[in-house]
């Protein structure tokens, strides 16, 4: 394992970017990377809508706000955000911006998940970057987890 890593964000880590640096010893087939975080949603409809109306009146200028707010039931649901992003020892790989909040990616020399570019996998220096859009509940837990394909045993299942 590469990494496995837990933190819980707040409504304060919103519009951050937490760096995840991982070294990679020997070259690899396939890099697995497993990212989950919960809860995806703000189930208090009271809450949501104060913090509607707070983003409404920082963010729409006065003349608008009123249009905004009076259809503010579509945004309902309002939920957490985080993406991935993924950079090897030489360039960027990629980003995953998917709002599922379990995700499966891997890297190969063949292919790779959409969103990351196939190709080589070199040793050195590696950072996986989660982009932290939007927390809106209290507080959000995620998990990373990162491995490579073991070549002795073949193992590529996600575990």
């Amino acid at each position: 394992m590469l990494i496995d890593r837990m933190q819980t964000l707040k409504p304060e880590d919103s519009r951050s970017h937490i760096r995840c640096p991982f070294q990679l010893e020997q070259s690899a087939s396939k890099m697995f990377i497993h990212f989950s975080y919960g809860p995806k949603l703000l189930d208090d409809r009271q809450q949501a809508r104060e913090l509607m109306e707070e983003c409404v009146e920082r963010y729409i200028e006065p003349e608008r706000r009123s249009l905004v707010l009076g259809s503010m039931d579509r945004y309902f649901p309002l939920s957490n955000l985080i993406t991935v992003s993924v950079d090897d020892p030489e360039t960027y790989r990629g980003a995953c911006h998917r709002h599922d909040p379990e995700q499966q990616l891997f890297l190969g020399e063949s292919a790779s998940s959409p969103g990351l570019t196939k190709g080589r996998l070199p040793s050195g220096l590696w950072s996986v970057t989660l982009s932290v859009h939007s927390i809106v509940t209290d507080t959000c837990e995620y998990r990373l987890r990162i491995w490579t394909e073991d070549p002795t045993t073949d193992q590529s299942a996600f575990s």
